[in-house]
């Protein structure tokens, strides 16, 4: 279906500065350096400008209303999240139906009915209000909840009664975005994380010095003893867990996504302060309590993950016993302790694998997962008698399953609804491999309707991430089938600096490594093309946060491959990155431009730096939000900025920047339908792709 019209439309202008810096001996120009200002009138005036743009062109697409009414409907996919079990208890998250936000239900059984004891939706109109974590007290009386407005993702902690269904009197806990907690045993408090209060450090600095605290119920916050933080980096980012006792509590500090340091204190003889199990090690350590037995999940000398018990009277790395050794063919991706066992949730070719083992690790069984998926969380406590685990996959929406710990069968116990009249027989999932640049085989999943050859000329979708240890396995995708009827191809690769294939696949694509991140994506879009699937008119990517990074980089290393590209929330001027939000979090992946040699391999390619004047670049669609507190929506504004002055092709170049959202948790369901629909109407639009296929 042809669609042309708006193609008279150009974007407004944009003033640029002449400013150069020498940055290591080079000159760097950064002539929108104005837009970092997100809140200078100008900017502000800039923003609307090219809102009113990008809607003037988007709103003129034929198909448009068409696409959201198709997209209204996917959207009442349901999800379910991982119960947590105390007792007979089971707390989840669910999404359903019409619902802006998943709601926390509670089950005294898992056979008993649902009683929604956290409904965000009811404190706000607007659907605004997002419950970002949830934590229940060892008992299950007692509930340690966060709750954030517009996407900030800056939560407040509160605390509910959950048979009265009314928060306790005291005072909620600021500053608590993304927090840690470990309740006591009796309910009487609990130890968790907190920012600073504003004016208790430098200014730009509230986003770290994350620290832990001890909060007595009853107790005014503000008087809580901090436990640990104080003198430590301020990029230091602690969790907290308590033993079945009560007695350990562990800390676990990250210091990026590829070491942490742990350490023990005995509340029984506090006076001997905390125990260092691991420091200063290039190594991730996670902690897990059997009971009060204590167990690391680490990948050092173990790049795969191996399990061990360690004695806190006597942590020397020497005294460590091995448990579950690393197995070169697998990554154990997760460890849990649950009803008397040991339940190692394993990555294999980038699916999930379920396997329970004994207290000193003799295998006992498999759990049989529903089908080629990915588990997306494990519950259940060590002194209890379930296990419980989170599914998805590319046809089923996350669902909840109860584990017989006899024999690893697993039953469905709260189901993520598919839309209504989706059938998720009409479509098939293969996994193909290919091989990068550098001669590494890379696996990729296509996803299609089962009736569609794939050798054709196909409106493909290419997708990716490739960092920060995350790993893009099989998910359900609401808005796809979209796509998958229209004849569309979806693929995605799995690329280094994921966590697909263990630490070393990581760390292969991290720091100076990244390039080999693009060179994977780039050679999965040649893949593509080699096998007769598609061509370059006919092939779109898309990516969001770190994959905004790496469509953006893409774009500006072949921009002839593609024929659209979407980028969302992404980060793109990599020289500037660690100076704004939090993003000093991640200078252990990427580096900083402060350093001699992490700046030559960011200039090397950073996006919004490799773009050039009179090159002819795809059709680019720019998202960003406002309350975005992770990534500045600086990168999208300049960015767009810089293609719409350097591009000589006659393809539009687009930004989309939301007001009252921010890096996409908490999203509600009404901004996700006006950005699904302007993102798959920018699709067919730039790709020819007819709903009527």
């Amino acid at each position: 279906m042809a669609d042309s019209a708006g193609a008279d439309l150009r974007p407004p202008g944009t003033r640029t500065d002449d400013l150069v810096e020498v940055l290591h001996g080079v000159s760097v120009a950064d002539p929108y350096r104005w837009l970092e200002d997100g809140d200078a009138p100008e900017t502000r005036a800039w923003v609307e400008a090219q809102n009113q743009f990008t809607r003037a062109v988007l709103d003129r697409r034929a198909q448009r209303t068409a696409i959201s009414a198709r997209l209204d409907r996917l959207l009442t996919a349901g999800a379910v999240s991982t119960p947590v079990v105390r007792g007979q208890r089971l707390f989840y998250q669910r999404r359903s139906g019409l619902q802006d936000q998943p709601v926390l239900v509670l089950r005294e059984a898992p056979c008993a009915d649902e009683r929604t004891i956290v409904d965000p939706n009811a404190l706000s109109a607007a659907g605004t209000v997002a419950l970002d974590w949830w934590f229940p007290s060892r008992t299950g009386r007692l509930l340690a909840y966060g709750t954030s407005e517009g996407g900030t993702e800056l939560s407040t902690l509160h605390v509910l009664d959950v048979e009265g269904g009314v928060d306790l009197g005291d005072e909620p806990i600021q500053y608590t975005r993304a927090a840690s907690v470990a309740w006591l045993p009796d309910d009487s408090g609990f130890y968790y994380t907190r920012y600073p209060t504003p004016g208790s450090v430098p200014p730009g600095d509230e986003m770290y010095h994350r620290h832990v605290f001890f909060h007595a119920l009853g107790q005014d916050w503000r008087d809580d003893a901090e436990i640990l933080g104080a003198g430590r980096a301020r990029e230091d980012w602690p969790h907290v867990d308590l033993s079945l006792s009560g007695r350990w509590l562990v800390v676990e500090v990250e210091q990026g996504w590829v070491r942490s340091d742990v350490y023990v204190l005995d509340r029984e003889q506090p006076e001997l302060g905390f125990v260092t199990i691991q420091q200063g090690v290039d190594a991730l350590a996670r902690v897990l309590f059997a009971g009060d037995r204590l167990l690391i999940h680490t990948n050092e000398d173990a790049p795969n993950y191996a399990l061990y018990e360690v004695d806190p009277r006597r942590p020397a790395r020497s005294n460590w016993r091995a448990i579950l050794a690393e197995r070169p063919d697998r990554v154990l991706d997760a460890a849990h302790a649950a009803a008397g066992q040991l339940v190692a949730h394993e990555l294999h070719n980038a699916t999930s694998q379920v396997r329970l083992f004994g207290a000193d690790g003799e295998l006992r069984s498999d759990v049989h997962l529903p089908s080629i998926g990915t588990v997306i969380g494990i519950g259940g406590e060590w002194n209890g008698q379930r296990i419980t685990l989170g599914f998805t996959s590319f046809a089923q929406p996350a669902s909840a399953y109860d584990v017989d710990p006899a024999n690893g069968e697993a039953r469905l116990i709260a189901k993520g609804e598919l839309p209504p009249g989706l059938d998720p027989a009409r479509y098939e999932v293969l996994q193909d491999w290919y091989t990068s640049r550098d001669g590494t085989r890379i696996s990729i999943f296509l996803v299609h309707r089962r009736d569609l050859p794939l050798v054709g000329d196909h409106p493909t979708l290419l997708t990716g991430y490739g960092g920060f240890n995350v790993s893009r396995t099989p998910a359900f995708i609401s808005a796809l089938p979209l796509w998958l009827d229209a004849g569309g191809l979806y693929a995605l690769a799995n690329l280094r600096g994921g966590g697909e294939y263990g630490e070393a696949w990581h760390r292969a694509g991290m720091l100076g490594n990244k390039q080999n991140v693009f060179d994977d994506f780039i050679a999965a879009a040649e893949w593509l093309i080699d096998q007769s699937y598609t061509r370059p008119e006919r092939l779109a990517i898309m990516g969001g946060s770190n994959g905004g990074l790496l469509v953006g980089a893409a774009l500006t290393q072949r921009p002839d491959l593609f024929k659209a590209v979407v980028c969302q929330v992404p980060l793109l001027d990599m020289l500037r990155y660690h100076h704004l939000r939090i993003a000093r979090l991640w200078i252990p992946e990427y580096g900083s431009a402060d350093e001699p040699e992490q700046f030559r391999w960011l200039h090397a390619y950073s996006p919004y730096h490799r773009v050039g004047d009179g090159e002819r670049y795809p059709a680019t669609f720019l998202l960003t939000a406002e309350g975005d507190s992770r990534v500045d929506p600086m990168h999208a504004r300049k960015m767009a900025a810089r293609l719409q002055a350097a591009n000589a092709s006659d393809a539009p170049i687009l930004l989309r920047i939301e007001t009252a959202a921010g890096h996409g948790q908490g999203k509600p369901r009404s901004k996700q339908l006006q950005e699904a629909t302007d993102v798959w109407s920018f699709l067919f639009w730039q790709l020819g792709v007819s709903l009527d296929a």
